[in-house]
């Protein structure tokens, strides 16, 4: 256990002094590796060790069927943006919700979770509605703390509002089912919007200026609105509905895998965006060249975790937390508030993906030891990261609106997401305290044979 915590203290002091996390938890993985394999880090016989177990481990990610779904829903984002569905999807929510006190910013909450639905990236839907929000909203003059907020806030969506990368990327590090994962997050996932817009209400509601009303607009153009995003309707429908079984009826029976799921849904975003207009010959190109580089990166960082994580079992860590556990009689419920605590405190310095590559492999066999459902623990997790992703002082989604507005600092943003990541603390202990609320749609999905 000594062994384990000393090398989970290295890769942080690494990555505080700027090593890339794959860098940092493949050094530390393999030494460490090679440390409990032959008793010292420069044996002949450790060393060995530890490269075979890292080549093997390159060799099984990289022909690893499970992780095609990865590239796929990257694809199917990619071609959804340049298909325009972000700016229908707010010209929608803007139809609906613009005429209130502090409307467009609520419009621009619910064109992120829209979004979201069909991006799976929380800092794709930040950086592609801030283009088309932030406009709309300097024209009606609100104050720029709740316009990049809104964009920031509801830009943490996309992490949890299926299809998620980060949950396909769970699920594949615990083998917990892909497809339960994403009807798990529908629920939060809606919950987080609706408490979003509650932050944007209570934002109007201590100071009436920083969100005037917009427009108000006729139900002629409601429905016209509405018409104009029935193919985002239809895809998402198609890749979650897939997933849970709706069309397996007689004589359809179609039942879609996460990997089929994923195909059909990027092949689904390319139909779109090439019967709008928004794909060139160059323009393909550059998709699924950007579709390469971010699979790659996030492969690089998958296998330096499992390298890491080797590591970490095979010098005990997660068995040794057991067992203090247990000799120690600590109620189930308090460990998973320690557990909690620890992500929140990891957050303030971590991005989103690296801290849940460096914890899951540790709490993940803790947390089901006590009899905690993986489905929910998934869950909490990814909520919790997102709660990472607008909190001082990493806040990747602050960074990406501050590098995309330019003209905002990030002390304004910072400021202005306060209440909505004290609204993310409120859901976090709702989905903690009423687990229901996560697992009643996988338990129907599980009932109905799926």
């Amino acid at each position: 256990m000594t062994a384990a915590l000393i090398g989970f203290a290295l890769v942080l002091i690494l990555v505080l002094l700027r090593l890339p996390i794959v860098f940092a938890m493949g050094l530390v993985g393999t030494l460490g590796f090679a440390y409990e394999r032959g008793g010292s880090i420069l044996s002949e016989r450790g060393l060995k060790a530890a490269m075979s177990m890292v080549g093997r481990q390159i060799t099984d990610t990289a022909q690893d069927y499970g992780l095609s779904v990865i590239p796929l829903f990257i694809l199917m984002g990619l071609f959804v943006n340049k298909g325009g569905l972000a700016r229908e999807l707010y010209a929608v929510s803007n139809a609906f919700l613009g005429h209130f006190k502090g409307g467009i910013a609520m419009a621009t909450v619910a064109a992120c979770g829209g979004f979201s639905a069909i991006c799976g990236s929380s800092l794709a839907t930040a950086a592609t509605m801030s283009k088309v929000a932030m406009p709309e909203m300097r024209r009606y003059q609100y104050s720029d703390e709740l316009s990049t907020a809104s964009i920031a806030a509801g830009g943490t969506l996309g992490i949890l509002i299926p299809p998620s990368v980060i949950l396909v990327i769970y699920g594949l590090l615990t083998e917990t089912s892909i497809g339960k994962l994403f009807v798990a997050g529908i629920i939060p996932g809606v919950l987080g919007i609706l408490l979003y817009l509650f932050a944007v209400r209570w934002t109007v509601w201590r100071n009436p200026e920083s969100g005037p009303s917009g427009e108000k607009h006729g139900w002629g153009e409601k429905l016209t609105a509405l018409r104009s995003v029935w193919a985002v309707l239809l895809l998402f429908f198609l890749v979650i509905g897939g997933l849970y079984g709706a069309f397996d009826f007689h004589p359809l029976n179609l039942t879609f895998s996460p990997t089929e799921a994923a195909g059909m849904g990027a092949m689904g975003a390319f139909l779109i965006a090439l019967s709008r207009g928004g794909l060139t010959l160059s323009s393909t190109f550059e998709v699924l060249k950007e579709t390469t580089y971010t699979a790659a990166a996030l492969f690089s960082v998958l296998i330096g975790a499992q390298i890491f994580s080797n590591f970490i079992n095979l010098a005990g860590l997660p068995e040794a937390l057991i067992g203090l556990v247990t000799a120690y009689d600590v109620e189930p419920f308090v460990v998973i508030l320690m557990i909690l605590g620890i992500y929140i405190i990891l957050g303030c310095v971590f991005e989103s993906l690296s801290m849940l590559l460096l914890t899951v492999p540790i709490f993940f066999p803790l947390v089901t030891s006590m009899g905690y459902d993986p489905i929910w623990f998934g869950i909490v997790v990814v909520v919790v990261t997102e709660i990472s992703l607008i909190t001082p002082p990493v806040g990747l989604n602050v960074f990406i609106l501050k590098g995309v507005v330019g003209d905002v600092s990030t002390a304004t943003i910072f400021k202005g997401v306060t209440p909505f990541w004290i609204a993310d603390i409120f859901r976090l202990a709702l989905i903690v305290l009423v687990p229901w609320l996560v697992l009643v749609l996988p338990e129907h999905m599980g009932a109905m044979g799926h």
